[in-house]
């Protein structure tokens, strides 16, 4: 199974661009999102962003990904 997330464009140089996973930022491949600009979603696998995703969308899964890891935390306790 495959699982890519939804990241904020922080900063583009190039084919590289400094994302923001809800509070992890990490630097991915832009080349495959053409016209890409600061501010947009992209959806991610594997360090390449692979597709542009609405900001609706993106806030939405970001908190049902944030809403899991809470619940996994409140069942190890």
């Amino acid at each position: 199974m495959c699982l890519a997330v939804p990241a904020l464009v922080l900063s583009i140089d190039g084919d590289y661009a400094e994302v923001d996973f809800g509070g992890m930022k990490k630097k991915v491949c832009i080349s495959l999102v053409p016209g890409l600009q600061v501010d947009e979603y992209v959806i991610v696998h594997t360090g390449y962003a692979i597709e542009k995703m609405k900001s609706e969308e993106a806030k939405k899964t970001l908190a049902l990904f944030e809403e899991m890891a809470n619940m996994a935390d409140s069942m190890r306790e």
